[in-house]
């Protein structure tokens, strides 16, 4: 509570800084307001260790291909904060020759810079209205020392969302789930599932404000999540030194079984692990059973804290959730990997976050712990945890949003090139973001699943994986509905998303049914049959993922009031098997490929028509007369040619 009132008496924007391309030093800051180092004053271009990133984050990858660009990104905490730093940039590019005043260093055509706000509250849409605006006046000026207008834009933001509720309209604004379903239609619920299952999802398309925009639309059907659910989002620990060059264990190679395993560690972190693993004694028993999935926890079930050793994961298949990692003992990875496990059960409710559901570890807390683990809680020394696992996120009474961007699941809408050892990273589980560098996408190995934006196609790498986000006859009928309400009357300009029904706010209320829905068939006895509306395999994956756990390990009674089973669930009808023959000419690739076949036969047939069209209407008029002179020869000639041959007869008399 201290932190929050320092926070509202601080205001809501940290720092309004520019960031320039320097013909010799690249990417760099060249102002900030207040002074991100004190000591440096504005004009000083050091910046904290934790923020590094932030000149690449803000002038991006390829800007110079374009004359504007909007930037979403996330920074970590700094200066003792715990909650993560939302940034918005706005970049324009202008030709030298148009400056009233050239400084020294301009030696280009052009002149490339980012007018940034570094927030504490995540309204990207208000934040970048403000700021489009303030960067157009500022580089009209065409003189870039004339600062005033960024510190009053500092003091009119501060003073104007000081009291800004996170729970109104302006944090939604410029995030349209109409267009993201327009575009990527019954796809949606495919992207939604991935995140659920905590997998490592990369966006990719450019420019920037192409990318961040869906992918925080994506993330604002999940119900507060934008709101309260990423201020976590952003823990990870930027590369410091060359020291800390990844070493790969063992080197990924392309083609090779389980090389999607490998991960890239850091040197420091595994010296600064085991010295804290030295002075730890347990007993270890070595040659672990293969990892079988676990049911799903209860909250009646007794949970033993875990032990201060964390253990490397074993993932029979990709139902296994990324979070393993947040498990894993570093000092395993210096003996070559082996394995190390206790059989004594219980780690799920120490917790550590989502495991592949293998034998469980019990043991004395210690206060440091290797890596990621899960928050733990007191228990008054005893075995039982009484109040359930801590997400550290501000919940509502159904246990929303749900802990998905924590301990160790990234959230970064735009990753610049120097972020890119994150994605191999040991202490990062996964992580939903987005990139425009086409070196990214050629990583496959570093990510379960790349999403094309431009084309709104998904890459899934994992045929196991693909097959636990095949959506269920339920799940089609709920993206059809959404797909039908948004499509329709879209003639109409003027009052096209202006209703209801298929409007913004609807879609968020349909994807908050669904999920409550979705954790109250989980509550259930026997609900084997509501769960498998959603997806056995899917559900079974799901349960041993971090979010899941944490949900389940505490009581909300409002769940009460919710109805299980899935909001479209009933009977099979012929209606689903054209809905489900859709589906898959849509997204197979043998469908893809007669879809494609039909088009370029009907494109074919439609331009040679065109082409013979007249020639074919007059063969066919001249064949239409000569078969209607034809039938009409063939009518009259038997009355013709009979009539000689007929005897004739006397005619009948007329009475009279």
């Amino acid at each position: 509570m201290e932190s929050h009132g320092k926070d509202e008496l601080k205001g809501p924007v940290l720092h309004i800084v520019v960031v320039g391309f320097h013909h010799k030093k690249g990417c760099q800051v060249e102002f900030s307001y207040p002074p991100v180092i004190p000591d440096e004053g504005h004009d000083g271009n050091t910046l904290p260790e934790e923020w590094k990133y932030l000149p690449f984050l803000a002038l991006p990858d390829g800007a110079h291909n374009f004359q504007e660009d909007t930037i979403y990104f996330h920074l970590p905490p700094r200066d003792g904060e715990t909650k993560c730093v939302y940034g918005v940039s706005c970049y324009r590019q202008i030709e030298a020759k148009a400056l009233k005043v050239r400084q020294a260093d301009v030696t280009r055509e052009t002149v490339q810079k980012s007018v940034c706000v570094l927030s504490r509250v995540p309204l990207y849409g208000l934040l970048q209205a403000k700021l489009q605006l303030i960067t157009h006046a500022y580089f009209e000026e065409k003189d870039f020392s004339q600062i005033s207008i960024l510190k009053e834009l500092y003091e009119h933001m501060n003073g104007s969302l000081r009291n800004t509720a996170l729970d109104g309209s302006q944090v939604y604004l410029g995030l349209s789930p109409r267009d993201l379903i327009l575009h990527f239609r019954h796809k949606v619920l495919i992207l939604f599932k991935l995140i659920l299952l905590e997998k490592k999802v990369l966006f990719y398309v450019s420019p920037v404000n192409t990318l961040v925009g869906p992918l925080m639309t994506l993330l604002s059907l999940f119900p507060g999540m934008i709101e309260h659910g990423l201020a976590d989002s952003s823990h990870y620990k930027p590369r410091s030194s060359v020291s800390e060059e990844p070493v790969l264990i063992p080197p990924v190679v392309e083609g090779v079984p389980g090389a999607e395993e490998f991960v890239s560690v850091s040197v420091t972190d595994i010296a600064n692990a085991t010295r804290e693993l030295e002075e730890a004694t347990t007993t270890i028993t070595t040659d672990a059973p293969q990892a079988q999935p676990s049911p799903s926890p209860s909250p009646s079930t007794p949970v033993k804290e875990d032990s201060h050793l964390l253990k490397p994961p074993q993932r029979p298949s990709p139902d296994s959730s990324e979070s393993d990692w947040e498990t894993l003992d570093p000092s395993v990875l210096e003996e070559g990997g082996q394995q190390k496990e206790e059989e004594t059960g219980g780690r799920e409710g120490a917790g550590v976050g989502s495991g592949t559901g293998q034998g469980q570890d019990s043991g004395a807390f210690e206060p440091s712990l290797p890596i990621t683990v899960q928050p733990q809680s007191s228990a008054g020394g005893q075995g039982v945890i009484t109040q359930g696992l801590v997400s550290g996120l501000d919940e509502d009474q159904y246990g929303l949003p749900l802990a998905i961007f924590t301990k160790g699941y990234l959230c970064l809408p735009y990753m610049a090139l120097q972020q890119h050892h994150l994605l191999s990273d040991v202490t990062v589980r996964g992580f939903v973001a987005g990139a425009t560098n086409i070196l990214f996408r050629q990583q496959r190995h570093l990510s379960d699943a790349i999403v094309d934006v431009e084309e709104a196609r998904i890459q899934i790498h994992d045929p196991e994986l693909r097959r636990l986000l095949n959506l269920t006859t339920a799940d089609l009928r709920f993206a059809d509905y959404l797909v039908k309400h948004v499509t329709e009357n879209r003639e109409d300009v003027f009052l096209d998303g202006t209703g209801w029904e298929g409007g913004d706010e609807w879609i968020r209320a349909q994807f908050n049914l669904y999920v409550l829905s979705l954790l109250s068939s989980t509550l259930q006895q026997d609900n084997e049959k509501l769960l498998a509306d959603y997806g056995a395999p899917f559900v079974s994956a799901w349960k041993i993922t971090h979010n899941f756990r944490v949900w389940y390990s505490n009581k909300h009674p409002a769940m009460a009031e919710i109805t299980p089973g899935h909001p479209f669930l009933g009977q099979y009808s012929v209606a689903d098997m054209k809905l489900r023959l859709s589906h898959s000419v849509q997204n197979s690739e043998r469908g893809k490929k007669i879809g494609n076949a039909v088009m370029t036969t009907s494109r074919s047939v439609v331009q040679t028509g065109k082409a013979v069209g007249q020639s074919v209407g007059e063969a066919l008029t001249s064949a239409k007369s000569a078969m209607s002179s034809w039938f009409s020869t063939l009518a009259q000639q038997p009355a013709v040619v009979a009539a000689p041959t007929r005897p004739e007869r006397p005619a009948p008399p007329v009475l009279e």
